[in-house]
């Protein structure tokens, strides 16, 4: 995925840009799509969800950390991934 910048803005109300491109900007368009029930590893998979989550915090971008269990023969529990920072614009760059 090519660049994008998005403008996301706080509870508080303060807004900021962030540039992001490849599998980060994957993973913020996966959240905004999701909404407020969030993305798993299962729903959504991808080979470094936590990095990506990382690297979207460390930018800034407000996203909760679920933990949930499941079931099944690889029992165990996993995350969900909530964006709470509100993205109110992308613009896709060349």
């Amino acid at each position: 995925m090519g660049k994008a910048r998005f403008t996301a803005q706080t509870d508080t109300g303060r807004r900021f840009e962030i540039t992001i491109k490849g599998r980060k900007r994957w993973a913020l368009e996966r959240l905004m799509d999701a909404g407020p029930q969030g993305c798993t590893p299962i729903t959504e998979p991808a080979p470094r969800w936590s990095g990506y989550i990382f690297d979207l915090r460390k930018l800034g971008v407000d996203i909760e950390t679920v933990e949930e269990t499941h079931g099944g023969t690889f029992a165990g529990s996993h995350g969900r991934y909530v964006l709470r920072t509100e993205i109110v614009d992308k613009a896709v760059l060349q």
